[in-house]
């Protein structure tokens, strides 16, 4: 099921407020009764009046103005599931979330200008699968081979150097695990894309990129920062309190390293490309896909997603209309068989 138009959700707060309002109203009604006599007489004095009926005729309301609000947000149905063959290739985006991306000698930050690339670079895509990993001193699998594009980028904007716990930059590690994301025994082309500042603390990336070589994988390196560096701030709600200092309480100044990102891809067969610069690299990476043999798979999906608003509309539109004529005195019939106990 998708949801057409979701800003018409708070909509539904309407419904408690109605609710509310009615059993005001019901109070006011009473506290006016008991002034004006007691309760029993008047009740005598209107034997055809129903207790229930106003609560039936708010649930009518609640349900009818429940139905409207819901058609406007247009409900859409898949009405079948279909296997459709597409054609592209496996990418795994290997993202540095280590604090050194924090650094903003890039703007806004190393980080969030990795973000804004990856994301970029993924609205440039047709039907090529997609995963990210993050990592720092550790990896970590963020995503795993997908076709959903969307929820690609929700992970992606919640991702930050609070997803692993051990600091520093292990571009080995980020290799292996990317390397874990490809099938096998599958024929689809395979790219590593993998975005760092190059400040690698591991030793073996070099060796971890000859054994992605033998599994069929090609990396693509985007170096982020500059070669003069910059400090790295710590925030607290948006605000800088201070910066990261070394074991000697030195003031860390983090530069790029461009350098083992284009040994590790030269090793692949892949390339290296300055991050600072999104146009520059978007055009690379599109010259790079245009390349890349694509393979023919299959993805199973939802298809023919058809609009439930027409429905919801009319369904709402019934019971509010029927709500006119729902009058707040006894049904002759219902009386008669008492189910509410309300002849006494």
């Amino acid at each position: 099921m998708e949801l057409d138009e979701q800003k018409y959700l708070y909509l539904l707060f309407i419904l408690p407020i109605v609710a509310v309002l009615f059993l005001i109203n019901l109070y006011w009604k009473r506290k006016k009764q008991r002034e004006f006599g007691d309760l029993e007489i008047i009740k005598r004095l209107s034997p055809e009046r129903s207790v229930f009926k106003p609560f039936l005729k708010l649930g009518v309301t609640l349900l009818g103005l429940a139905s409207v609000i819901i058609g406007l947000v247009n409900p859409k149905i898949g009405t079948k599931v279909e296997t459709v063959k597409r054609e592209g290739i496996d990418i795994v985006f290997a993202m540095d979330v280590s604090k050194s991306m924090l650094a903003e000698d890039v703007a806004p930050s190393r980080l969030e200008k990795s973000k804004q690339i990856v994301s970029q670079i993924i609205n440039q895509l047709g039907s090529d699968r997609i995963g990210i990993v993050a990592y720092a001193g550790s990896a970590f699998p963020v995503l795993p081979i997908t076709t959903d594009y969307s929820v690609a980028k929700m992970f992606l904007q919640s991702m930050g150097p609070g997803m692993v716990s051990s600091q520093g930059t292990s571009l080995d590690e980020a290799i292996k695990l990317s390397g874990t994301y490809f099938d096998d025994k599958s024929k689809t082309s395979k790219l590593l894309i993998l975005i760092s500042d190059g400040e690698d603390h591991s030793e073996g990336a070099e060796s971890a990129a000859e054994e992605a070589k033998k599994l069929g994988m090609k990396i693509v390196t985007i170096g982020l920062g500059t070669e003069k560096g910059g400090t790295i701030p710590l925030k607290k709600n948006g605000r800088v309190e201070s910066y990261q200092r070394d074991n000697n309480g030195e003031v860390v100044i983090t530069k790029l390293n461009p350098n083992s990102l284009a040994t590790i891809a030269k090793i692949t067969g892949g390339g290296y490309v300055n991050g600072n610069n999104t146009h520059e690299v978007l055009d690379y990476i599109k010259a790079t896909l245009d390349k890349i043999q694509k393979t023919e798979f299959e993805a199973t999906q939802m298809a023919d997603f058809q609009s439930q608003f027409q429905w919801l509309l009319g369904f709402g539109f019934v019971l509010l209309f029927a709500d006119i004529f729902l009058l707040e005195r006894k049904t002759n019939w219902v009386n008669k068989l008492n189910l509410f106990n309300e002849n006494k």
